[in-house]
């Protein structure tokens, strides 16, 4: 029997139209769907008019799409829905290091480096020695950690943002923690940097008064076998930007002190242990 559409009735006709020979999980979420964006609709009594901006909205965004840059991943991130999925996919213990949102600008396949090795290959800015240990949720050392890490240079690029200025595989690096779980590098002490915001993205986030601006943070890439993987960052504690990060990245305890060194070999160190949940 047909169901026909009617205003009061709008998702639950969309919704009769699925076939039962269809995948159950597909008929759930996408029923899912239709309830809330029809009620979504009917809440805010959307215009024509509005309909056909987020229609224009959408095809610009797709527009900007290329290997290089992934604009609808950008609007993912800057509406929080990013961060909302990877906490829904890394419930974890209490004690446990959290996830955060894995960004645009990791790279396979970066050289694994002796512990102690410098990352930081153009000599910008100020340097910056990271420590601290991998541990399981006993406080047992994890021995075969491989730490994948990444951050912007000094100037607040990537050096995938800037091949023909920065050396390649800048500010980049594996590690692979000892017996004792440690790991210890040296690198640049990170600058927060806005996110590309000459784009739709950028200016929906212009028209609600947000700005683009992430504050600066060292990206951790964890794994170890017969443990989950850790796509994380450790945020520099002071930076201005923490409270309203435009992609929702910070969580409390990623954040970090930064500890000024007087005649070391850095200029500044940064202790953060991890803690690994079983798989």
């Amino acid at each position: 029997m047909s169901t026909f559409f009617t205003e009061a009735a709008s998702a639950e006709a969309v919704n009769a139209r699925m076939g039962e020979q269809s995948d159950p999980r597909l008929r759930e979420v996408m029923a899912a769907l239709v309830r809330h964006l029809h009620a979504f609709a009917k809440e805010v009594q959307l215009t024509q008019r509005e309909w056909e901006f987020a229609i224009d909205f959408l095809t610009r965004t797709g527009q900007l799409c290329s290997r290089e840059r992934q604009e609808f991943i950008l609007l993912s991130d800057t509406l929080g829905f990013s961060m909302l999925v990877d906490a829904i996919n890394n419930r974890r213990p209490q004690s446990a290091t959290e996830n955060t949102v894995f960004g645009p600008f990791h790279v396979q396949g970066a050289p694994e480096r002796a512990m102690g090795d410098c990352i930081s290959l153009d000599g910008k800015g100020e340097s910056c020695l990271f420590e601290g240990s991998v541990k399981d949720l006993e406080g047992n050392p994890v021995a075969g950690a491989r730490i994948d890490v990444w951050c912007d240079n000094a100037d607040g690029y990537y050096d995938v943002q800037q091949p023909a200025e920065q050396p390649r595989w800048n500010n980049r690096g594996i590690f692979t923690t000892g017996a004792d779980g440690r790991y210890r590098f040296a690198g640049v002490k990170p600058v927060s940097y806005p996110i590309p915001h000459d784009g739709p993205v950028g200016q929906m986030l212009e028209q609600l008064g947000r700005h683009p601006w992430r504050p600066a943070h060292m990206h951790f890439l964890i794994t170890a076998p017969g443990f989950q993987k850790v796509v994380t960052h450790t945020f520099v504690g002071d930076d201005a930007w923490l409270g309203s990060d435009a992609v929702f990245g910070v969580k409390e305890r990623l954040i970090a002190r930064y500890e000024r060194v007087e005649g070391g070999e850095t200029q500044w160190r940064s202790q953060f242990d991890f803690v690994l949940t079983p798989q």
